[in-house]
């Protein structure tokens, strides 16, 4: 009796220490770590193996993996017994994706395809393998790209750094001459007051004399008036009736306007620094476009059929001929729009290109999204994913800000320069030739690639034929 009483009180203790063990998941480490034996936060029954956070990533991803069943390590200890049967689970069955025993491939299994789970273990291994390759490239790739950021970020600090000691200087020169001009002004216009005060000194001391002399005259006309022996009026007359010695005084003026006239031309000389000023700060601007500037070429893929490029990719027009049938159902191309993209996309920087547009009447530039709608009617600005300017029929150019913004310029652009600034979200329009500024986008909401955009637009009854033409970079730096 006491051996059957401590024979039943066996697996008490048993199942306790069981119970014990297999709560603590620190006991159980990852099966794949080689070195280091991190704890396992999960067992895959598919796999037969137990994994740590890192190594647990693809049954997370994968599609395949994810239907893996997974479990606590805790518990894992069983994970070689079938539940139903408690057999050894030796097989795999690809259409529930789940390991089975010989059992089961008679019962639920038995019009299922089964494999060895070995089989299935390596081909998994081998998935792994490529998961695990892939996931180096997008390391790769997002280390290089956060190198170019990086790399971007410094240069764009060094060029603000370069540009506000640049602006400081041309300022600080700008003042301190409209200063050293400022006092050759007030200099000029005292010494040209003293020599006012000086000439009508000697005017008033002139008229004093003059006044005096007629003054005598006159006495001497008012005597002789009186007198009756005319023998004596004949003799004193005739040097009296003599003219007076005197300058024309109807031709002599005090000049009242030449403080007006000093403040002209200093002012004009003003006006000269100020267009000094300006040249040095277009130097500058042309500077910092220079380290921007960008080789764009035409991407023949995203063309519309009606749509003629030059075989270097530099030209853009619109055929007198039928479109192309071949690109009608081109995903990548315009098909109702005259329009296409460049090749080159931007995701971060700083980016320059310069497009000749002469004297065309009609014509859209600027910058689109990867993910823009390419078929059918499209309405260019910025909500659509289009950062553009255009011309139509020969008057002012628009903004296409959605609304549209006329554009009240001097003259109209022979070469429009578009500068992306990913980072400051903003695109700016210049006109080239004139080095002048035509409109702005800012705030502009750049959350993925962004590619050049051009549109020639149709043929207006002869007019309007001549092409788009992407300038060299060779071209716009010299």
């Amino acid at each position: 009796r006491s051996l059957k009483k401590r024979a039943g009180s066996r697996p008490v203790p048993a199942k306790r220490s069981v119970s014990k063990q297999y709560s603590k998941s620190d006991d159980i480490p990852c099966d794949i770590c080689n070195e280091n034996k991190i704890k396992a936060v999960k067992s895959c029954l598919v796999c037969q193996a137990s994994y740590c956070e890192t190594h647990l990533m693809p049954h997370l991803r994968d599609s395949v993996m994810t239907k893996h069943r997974l479990t606590d390590p805790a518990t894992f200890s069983t994970r070689h017994l079938c539940r139903n049967h408690n057999k050894p689970l030796e097989m795999f069955c690809k259409k529930d994706q789940t390991p089975i025993c010989s059992k089961c491939t008679e019962t639920d299994h038995k019009h299922h395809e089964v494999i060895p789970m070995e089989k299935e273990s390596r081909r998994i291994k081998m998935d792994m393998k490529k998961i695990q390759a892939d996931v180096q490239q997008m390391i790769l790739f997002r280390v290089k790209k956060s190198e170019e950021i990086k790399k971007s970020k410094e240069l764009d600090r060094m060029s603000k750094e370069r540009q506000i000691q640049t602006s400081v200087q041309l300022v600080t020169m700008a003042i301190s001459t409209i200063e050293r001009n400022q006092a050759v002004l007030v200099e000029g216009i005292e010494a040209k007051n003293e020599a006012a005060e000086r000439r009508a000194e000697e005017l008033l001391e002139e008229l004093e004399t003059e006044i005096c002399e007629l003054q005598r005259r006159r006495s001497e006309l008012d005597f002789l008036e009186n007198i009756r022996d005319p023998l004596h009026l004949l003799q004193s007359f005739s040097s009296l009736s003599a003219p007076v010695s005197s300058r024309d005084w109807s031709e002599i003026s005090v000049d009242q306007d030449f403080c007006t006239k000093t403040m002209r031309e200093s002012f004009s000389k003003l006006l000269e620094i100020c267009r000094e000023f300006e040249q040095n700060l277009c130097a500058e601007v042309h500077s910092f476009i220079h380290s921007s500037l960008v080789d764009v070429t035409l991407d023949p893929k995203t063309a519309s059929g009606w749509l003629v490029l030059s075989s270097d990719g530099k030209k853009v027009s619109v055929s007198s001929q039928n479109r192309r049938p071949s690109l009608l159902n081109d995903p990548h191309s315009f098909d109702s729009c005259v329009a296409v993209l460049g090749k080159q996309s931007f995701t971060s920087g700083k980016r320059f290109w310069e497009v000749k547009v002469g004297d065309k009447t009609d014509w859209d530039l600027g910058v689109a999204r990867e993910s823009i709608n390419r078929k059918g009617s499209i309405t260019v600005r910025p909500d659509n994913g289009y950062w553009a300017i255009c011309r139509r029929n020969g008057e002012s150019l628009r903004a296409c800000a959605g609304p549209s913004v006329t554009l009240n310029l001097y003259t109209s652009p022979q070469r429009v320069g578009i500068l992306l600034d990913y980072e400051e979200r903003s695109v700016t329009f210049y006109n080239t030739e004139a080095k002048t500024h035509i409109y702005t986008y800012e705030e502009c909401a750049f959350t993925e690639p962004l590619y050049p955009y051009f549109n020639p637009c149709l043929h207006d009854n002869g007019k309007n034929t001549a092409p788009l033409v992407i300038c060299p970079v060779e071209t716009k730096a010299n």
